[in-house]
């Protein structure tokens, strides 16, 4: 995509707003380098959308359009999540049905940082971190003054983009792409951080919203503490659900033993490995890949054996720029530090924590001031009825922040649940695309899906 995704806006076009002819940028379509089923182009928006005569940036796009025109719904915006996944490439993926591929351009806008949208990379910034689980105040302070070194060199290296990339921001830029298009609503589908993306987008412009789909809900609301401590409990509940799936399935190495009995014990083999194979695992629980997990503690797959998943391209990167501004995630001294991490134990004896809320707190750790888009109780009351999807097993996204969000906005959610295991649910099965696709394409409300047997 990198050639079409470079060419510069080529026009500024009357688009309708509101009913009203506006003057606007527009994207400046070709075919995408790498894919010839798709369009790509760049909008130019403001750096700061609180100065929009500033300086400007702009964003790679990238569109399948419907292959049948007649039958056109619109346009269903999509984001995979991460942050750092290329929204881009996603929009022209294969998860679509063909008949959400023929009723809706479907459109990805890499957010601002990732993909081609000036993105975030210091990951090489952060060799030689100390470690994120510290045991006394000398390396507590030992990762803070690593942190604040990253931060500094990551922004003289990504320049004024780094200041401007929380989930506001991107809802913005959002709906400055439906404006580009023409369009006076928008359908969009965001997927675990996504769901962010989305949640800021119905908050600023719920009238602009025909339908919207949020699945494997980051729940914008919680504090510091609720955003560790509920993941860690989650992650727990995954593996019971794995040991649950062992005692029933003939095929699991661990089958007929004492499966956490088997854990700690593997823990305890390796002391110097234990922290990486807890991180394995849970990236094993998101599959979920539960035979996988259970190789790996008996120890099949060998001392070589990696994760089942991996992360964004500049996750590590993005994250400092994007999720330390959407969540008041500032661990300010060793004291406080420490009463979280014993919240996260005693919601999580057997995982010790969850991975990703943990590695996101502490990578906040030096982050100044307050975050640009604080964490808030949802209001959403211009939006239509929003559908949040989620697996009630999600070892990334709880559960129960799929529940809390629909709690906050009981008129204008429902909560559809997949009965099942791992992180993102919308391809699951066929009882939950069809659910997801249904509401798409007619707004129809589905009902719950049951699970399906993990291999």
């Amino acid at each position: 995509m990198r050639r079409a995704l470079a060419l510069p806006i080529a026009a500024m076009v009357l688009v309708i707003s509101g009913g009203v002819a506006t003057a606007g940028p527009s994207i400046a379509w070709a075919p995408c380098e790498d894919n010839p089923e798709g369009e790509c182009g760049t909008l130019s928006v403001p750096l700061d959308w609180s100065r929009p005569g500033g300086g400007r940036i702009e964003l790679a796009v990238a569109r399948h359009v419907a292959t049948d025109p007649a039958r056109r719904l619109g346009v269903l915006v999509v984001d995979p999540g991460g942050p750092g996944g290329s929204a881009a490439q996603f929009a022209l993926s294969r998860l679509f049905s063909p008949e959400v591929r023929a009723r809706f351009d479907i459109v990805g806008i890499d957010s601002r940082g990732t993909g081609n949208s000036l993105p975030i990379r210091c990951a090489d910034l952060m060799n030689d971190q100390p470690s994120i689980y510290p045991s006394d105040e000398a390396g507590f302070t030992a990762l803070l003054r690593h942190n604040q070194g990253v931060l500094q060199k990551c922004r003289e290296r990504s320049g004024p983009i780094f200041d401007h990339a929380d989930s506001a921001t991107v809802a913005q830029d959002v709906d400055a792409v439906r404006r580009a298009l023409g369009e006076r609503k928008i359908s969009y589908l965001g997927l675990s951080y996504g769901t962010v993306f989305g949640q800021l987008y119905a908050e600023k412009f719920g009238h602009r919203v025909r339908a919207m789909v949020l699945d494997s809900v980051v729940d914008h609301s919680v504090d510091t503490r609720r955003f560790m401590g509920d993941r860690a409990a989650a992650v727990d509940d995954s593996f019971v659900e794995f040991a649950r799936w062992c005692d029933r399935t003939d095929s699991c190495a661990l089958h007929g033993q004492d499966v956490y009995a088997a854990w700690e014990k593997a823990l305890d083999s390796d002391p110097s490995g234990k922290q990486r194979l807890i991180d394995m695992v849970y990236q094993g629980l998101g599959g979920p890949d539960f035979g996988w997990i259970a190789n790996l503690i008996a120890g099949s797959l060998g001392a070589g054996a990696k994760a089942a998943l991996d992360f964004e391209p500049n996750y590590e990167s993005v994250r400092l720029a994007t999720v330390c501004q959407d969540f008041s995630l500032r661990i300010k001294n060793f004291q406080e530090y420490s009463r979280l991490r014993a919240e996260e134990l005693r919601r999580s004896p057997i995982m010790r924590g969850s991975f990703i809320g943990h590695d996101e707190a502490t990578a906040c750790i030096g982050v100044p001031g307050p975050p640009a888009n604080p964490p808030h109780r949802l209001d959403i009351s211009d939006a239509p009825k929003i559908l949040v999807l989620s697996a009630r097993h999600d070892p990334v996204t709880p559960y129960a922040w799929a529940v809390n969000l629909h709690r906050q906005a009981p008129r204008n959610t429902a909560l559809m649940t997949y009965e099942g295991w791992g992180h993102v649910a919308y391809p699951r099965s066929a009882c939950t695309r069809t659910g997801v696709e249904n509401y798409l394409l007619d707004l129809e409300i589905p009902a719950g899906c049951p699970a399906v047997e993990p291999s």
